[in-house]
């Protein structure tokens, strides 16, 4: 397995690192039989790769082996974003090459030099990135990647600009919907989740993303890349319950 480098950018500050445990931990108990998991969100530029890619490091601080399958053969941004860059430029391949055919699924995994992170990004774009996805060999790369992973973020092309991430839904243990505050409407949100629920996949939850806190001073910054809140189905269901009991 080759090595390629990244770089990934500017050290989060105390309170995202508070928020990536939180995250973390939430993953964490909605049990072991979830380990792929694919983001998406409503439209591009919410931040979904940001979450994943943050939430891969914080994984790996909890000693977990994360592979990042950069899904979005139609716009990715993951190779310039983390400045990925093999050995006298040669080229990186990526999922569109192994999806035709070109490649096999070892020449598209790539070790960083992140402890624990491991990426197999997109490729070139093509012109069918639905039907590639819909070939059985994504399935097979997705499988065997459990054998030799803890988790498999997948990160998709937006929800409501390409049905791509419906597909990918299938091969997942769960969705998370990646969400900018104030970025989309509430009805757009709900659409789109219910084309996740018809997938099939379990849904996890949502993150709230570029989120505006509010006061003054350190905690009143507002988040341009981070992510804020992290909300969980099944946590918040359990949280209503309790308040309910205590009320009684």
């Amino acid at each position: 397995m080759e090595l390629i480098n990244i770089d990934p950018g500017k050290e989060p500050g105390y309170e995202m690192k508070e928020s990536l445990r939180t995250f973390r931990t939430n993953i964490a108990f909605c049990g072991t039989d979830v380990r792929v998991i694919m983001f998406t969100s409503c439209m591009p530029d919410e931040g979904k790769s940001t979450v994943v890619f943050n939430l891969a490091k914080a994984l790996t601080d909890s000693g977990k082996k994360v592979l990042i399958v950069d899904s979005d053969m139609r716009k990715s941004v993951m190779i310039h974003r983390y400045h990925a860059y093999r050995p006298e430029n040669q080229e990186i391949y990526g999922l569109s090459h192994y999806l035709s055919g070109q490649n096999t699924a070892s020449d598209i995994l790539y070790q960083t030099n992140i402890d624990g992170i491991f990426m197999v990004f997109a490729g070139p774009s093509v012109s069918n990135p639905t039907e590639m996805l819909e070939r059985v060999e994504f399935q097979k790369f997705v499988e065997i990647g459990k054998d030799y992973f803890d988790y498999i973020l997948i990160d998709c092309a937006p929800l409501g600009a390409a049905i791509d991430a419906a597909i990918v839904a299938r091969v997942c243990d769960g969705a998370i919907l990646v969400v900018e505050q104030g970025g989309v409407g509430a009805r757009m949100i709900i659409e789109q989740k219910k084309q996740l629920e018809a997938s099939g996949v379990r849904i996890l939850g949502a993150v709230l993303n570029k989120v505006k806190m509010s006061g003054s001073g350190y905690y009143g910054h507002y988040y341009k890349k981070y992510y804020g809140k992290y909300y969980s189905n099944e946590a918040d269901e359990k949280g209503r319950r309790r308040k309910k009991k205590n009320k009684e």
